[in-house]
């Protein structure tokens, strides 16, 4: 694929040697200056993610969770003396997640290590029930034939994974062949079980419902991250019966002793309660300008998060980058010139559905849009922004970012001109539509191993250092465009690399419209 012109920021300003957090910050600007102050002296970020990932938890969309989460965002703003709200912008299937445990109790007793996913029904009551895996039909038929035979038992759905060691740990002690053996029988084995759901003749999102209708007790799966002990939780697709992920390990375990029949039985003991189609909030936040008030600032995170975990880095991380932000600017710039705004957006991960409902909401947000910045990518510090296909932002941001302290600056590069996100965080749902709308792209920390969307996402995986460094970031890169005299500009690039996916050239995405009831929503 054909790369876009990229540079890196030149340092701006200077530090004298000091240890991180500590620096003597030497500038000709003084708010700059005392957003340093602020924000590395007098950090509430600690404070603010211990809250929300270990008291407020995890929040998947329409749960009690994000709800108390919406409530405590509003009560801490206020706290601060900034005005916030919750913006309702549709409704959502309600769910409360219960306790859930599952326990190996023929041919030996363990307990296992796994939870139901989202919006799975509980038990109603302990389980216990024999384990079947999935056969290798030949055809529809014989599936169709086998249905009968599963009723009162538990069937294990996914494939289980040759090997739970990442391939990091093969590739540093293995022989060069033995991993080379390891991931051909592995392709070989994803391959042959693709061709095993699809001999069923049932698309693999509908298995586990009608695997339901034919009676099955639960259903088991297991997705594995590919890291250390880490699986993916995602949503339930059965509406009677529940749907359990086990780790790749114990997966692994009981699927081997269902293959060589020998007996294995599992309890499984889950509750949860069904809440009817609830509201669905965005919370907003909002120091009004001081002299154009129709010009926007807008700084985004998505607030929900799936629940197999505390969400704490998808994304704990940007909301509390977000929070700090707006706090420093409360203390230091009290009277912006454009107004600021933060988004803490609901049902982004079924589909950016608040951010999209926002945009169509608010209209005029959207065309004063001066700038959006947007961090969605775990706890690393920012290292790169895209222009988004705007040919003329790379100049203004380029500006800012040479005003910002070099310890900061010196490691981001601008993709310059970039190209225009389709999806996969809240900026996409802006930049559709011409808007000037920039992700806050950073380090890895092996955010999509370990922590996105896991079993893994906890306050311990946080990385202080560098979360302060985006919120100092943010902040001032808040108050360059606060202060541009100039409006950035949404001329669009013409031409496009291709797609290697597709094979054609990308184009400019066309704006989505949000489901705004579950009934909408392609992702249940």
């Amino acid at each position: 694929m054909n790369r876009n012109v990229s540079y890196v920021i030149a340092a701006g300003l200077a530090f004298a040697a000091a240890p991180a957090g500590a620096q003597s910050f030497a500038t000709e600007n003084p708010v700059l200056r005392r957003i340093w102050e602020e924000g590395t002296r007098n950090s509430q970020l600690e404070r603010l993610g211990q809250a929300l990932s270990d008291s407020i938890g995890p929040r998947l969309t329409a749960s009690p969770g994000i709800r108390a989460g919406n409530q405590w965002l509003i009560d801490t703003y206020r706290s601060w003396g900034i005005t916030a709200r919750n913006e309702q912008y549709g409704t959502f299937r309600g769910w409360r997640r219960g306790y859930s445990h599952a326990d190996l109790v023929q041919p030996r007793v363990r307990s296992l290590e796994g939870t139901m996913l989202a919006w799975s029904p509980g038990t109603n009551g302990p389980v216990t029930a024999p384990v079947v895996a999935l056969p290798d039909f030949a055809d529809q038929a014989a599936f169709e034939a086998w249905l009968p035979s599963i009723r009162g038992k538990l069937v294990a759905i996914s494939m289980p994974q040759p090997t739970c060691r990442p391939d990091d740990n093969w590739k540093q002690f293995a022989t060069d062949s033995s991993f080379a053996r390891m991931k051909d029988a592995r392709t070989a084995a994803t391959a042959a079980w693709t061709a095993r759901i699809q001999r069923t003749g049932v698309a693999a999102r509908d298995l586990a419902p009608r695997l339901e209708q034919a009676g099955a007790a639960g259903v088991l799966t297991s997705l594995w991250s590919g890291g250390w002990g880490v699986d993916r939780i995602f949503n339930a697709r059965t509406h009677q019966v529940p749907t359990f992920d086990l780790s790749c390990e114990d997966y692994g375990l009981v699927y081997r002793l269902a293959e060589h029949h020998q007996g294995p039985v599992v309890r499984l003991d889950a509750q949860s309660e069904e809440l009817g189609e609830l509201p669905v909030f965005n919370t907003i936040a909002e120091i009004r300008g001081s002299q154009k008030p129709n010009e926007y600032i807008v700084l985004s995170a998505h607030f929900d998060s799936w629940d197999g975990s505390s969400g704490s880095t998808d994304n704990g991380t940007g909301t509390i980058t977000m929070m700090e932000a707006l706090r420093i600017l409360r203390t230091v710039y009290p009277n912006p010139k454009r107004t600021i705004v933060v988004g803490h957006w609901s049902g982004e991960e079924q589909g950016l559905n608040g951010s999209r409902a926002y945009v169509k909401d608010h209209p005029a947000v959207v065309n004063g849009l001066q700038a959006l910045f947007n961090q969605d990518n775990g706890t690393g510090r920012v290292t790169s922004i895209s222009m988004q296909g705007l040919t003329g932002a790379a100049g203004f941001m380029g500006k800012w970012l040479a005003l910002v302290p070099s310890e900061i600056g010196k490691q981001i590069t601008l993709d310059n001109p970039g190209v225009p996100s389709t999806g996969g965080s809240d900026y996409a749902s802006f930049i559709c539509a011409g808007a000037p709308a920039f992700g806050l792209s950073s380090l890895s920390w092996d955010y999509g191993a370990y922590t996105w969307h896991t079993t893994r996402d906890t306050y311990d995986k946080i990385v202080w250092d560098d979360v302060r460094n985006n919120a100092v970031l943010t902040a001032m890169l808040v108050y360059l465009a606060s202060e541009e005299p100039q409006r950035v500009p949404r001329d669009r690039r013409t031409v496009f690399p291709v797609n290697t996916q597709t094979g054609q050239p990308f184009s400019w995405p066309a704006c989505t419209d949000a489901a705004r009831t579950t009934s909408q929503s392609t992702r249940m």
